[in-house]
């Protein structure tokens, strides 16, 4: 299986680049830290998506009738990622891993129907941009050969912007800006690996915690300061996750990949004072004082789970190639306005090029067919009668994206 050590760096070049609902994006992989020797990668992965809807034609919701159509709403983004791996001795490793793990970047266009948006005022659509940043520090130990027990500290940065424009968020929240401040907190990472090098034979399980925030928000309507309540924080959770990574080779020049994901969104939810604030109060007159409790400005109902499993084929000392095929749950149908992404499926194709033994140059695109959804405000899943007819505002149909990525390998 000599051969097929040149293509276990690059199986993971065409990573997990879900631009979702639940905004997963890096897929966290802990491959690299399971590199032989001292080793260190640098990546980089840009994200081209196609996101049209079409507004439900009411009287609540659109301004001209005779204009339904939302336009492209998500923008192109790109992340980083680099790890560094070190062989302290025979049974310890050292290992440093930057992501940016999860993020959003959506903005509605301008249009007649200011469905979601507003074109007096700020003449600005809905939009959504978040942002983290993840240093993993792992060390890792074999208490005997082939096993490897591997943990560490997880650092973690997260801000966002959302804006709420149009006729889809009321009188109420038209207008609505939260500036979620930069902040910062620490998780943790463990996990368990297994490595047979006569077959290039290797196995990962990875769980990474849950990171909860107390982030200080700014919030006002148009720039005029909320003052509902004096607390200005609030509390935000990003997601615990598992991956099991798999690959192995099965001919002297043919390596199976595998990866399965788990992401626990079910537990996230977005809801600033204020915007809490105002939304009970709202609720309460709605209802006649029957509900007090308002809503979400973002949530989801169910985890989110991926898988892949793609193929390599080593051509000869210095070139191979991938192809691989993923599908992603989302989070559930219908989705958030502020992220109008549900399931996806996806196909890939990469190469792997080595100028010499110890070093290389991986590329890749994937592209992806997201699954058709209808997109709700924070009022859907509210015990109310009726409610569920009214809150649901558009449809997307027939969406897709393209991401490209390219990353560089040295052992040394």
């Amino acid at each position: 299986m000599k051969i097929i050590y040149l293509l276990m760096g690059g199986c993971c070049i065409l990573p997990v680049t879900q631009i979702n609902a639940a905004m997963d994006q890096s897929g966290q992989s802990i491959l690299p830290f399971l590199e032989n020797g001292n080793y260190t990668e640098f990546g980089l992965v840009v994200v081209d998506p196609s996101v049209t809807g079409k507004v439900r034609n009411r009287e609540d919701l659109v301004s001209d009738s005779h204009n339904l159509n939302l336009g492209d709403v998500a923008n192109s983004f790109h992340f980083y990622n680099f790890a560094l791996k070190v062989k302290l001795n025979e049974k310890i490793n050292f290992g440093i891993l930057y992501d940016q793990p999860f993020g959003a970047n959506l903005t509605y266009p301008l249009k007649s129907n200011n469905s979601f948006s507003e074109n007096e005022i700020s003449k600005e659509g809905t939009s959504v941009k978040v942002e983290t940043q993840n240093l993993s520090f792992l060390i890792g130990v074999s208490p005997f050969n082939n096993f490897q027990l591997y943990g560490g500290p997880v650092y973690q940065e997260v801000k966002a912007n959302i804006s709420l424009r149009g006729n889809a968020h009321t009188d109420a929240f038209n207008g609505y800006n939260a500036n979620f401040k930069r902040n910062s907190e620490v998780g943790w990472l463990a996990g368990l690996s297994y490595q047979v090098p006569e077959i290039a034979l290797k196995a990962a399980l990875t769980y990474r915690s849950k990171i909860k925030y107390d982030i200080e928000v700014d919030e006002n309507i148009f720039e005029k300061p909320m003052d509902f309540l004096s607390e200005n924080k609030a509390k935000l959770e990003t997601p615990q996750s598992i991956n099991i990574d798999f690959q192995t080779g099965i001919t002297n020049n043919t390596l199976l990949y595998s990866n399965l994901r788990w992401v626990n969104w079910k537990k996230f939810e977005t809801r600033p004072p204020q915007f809490g604030a105002l939304s009970e109060i709202l609720t309460s007159v709605v209802t006649d004082g029957n509900y007090t409790k308002g809503f979400k400005l973002d949530s989801y109902q169910k985890d989110q789970y991926s898988a892949t499993v793609g193929l390599g084929y080593q051509l000869n000392e210095k070139l191979g190639f991938f192809s691989e095929a993923s599908i992603d749950s989302g989070t559930g149908n219908p989705t958030s306005s502020l992220g109008p992404i549900n399931d996806s499926k996806a196909i890939g194709l990469g190469f792997k090029y080595n100028p010499a033994p110890n070093y290389f140059i991986a590329g890749g695109f994937k592209y992806y067919w997201f699954g058709n959804t209808t997109t709700q405000d924070g009022t859907y899943y509210l015990p109310i009668e009726g409610v569920k007819s009214v809150a649901e505002q558009a449809d997307f149909i027939g969406n897709s994206a393209i991401s490209y990525a390219l990353k560089m390998g040295y052992q040394f």
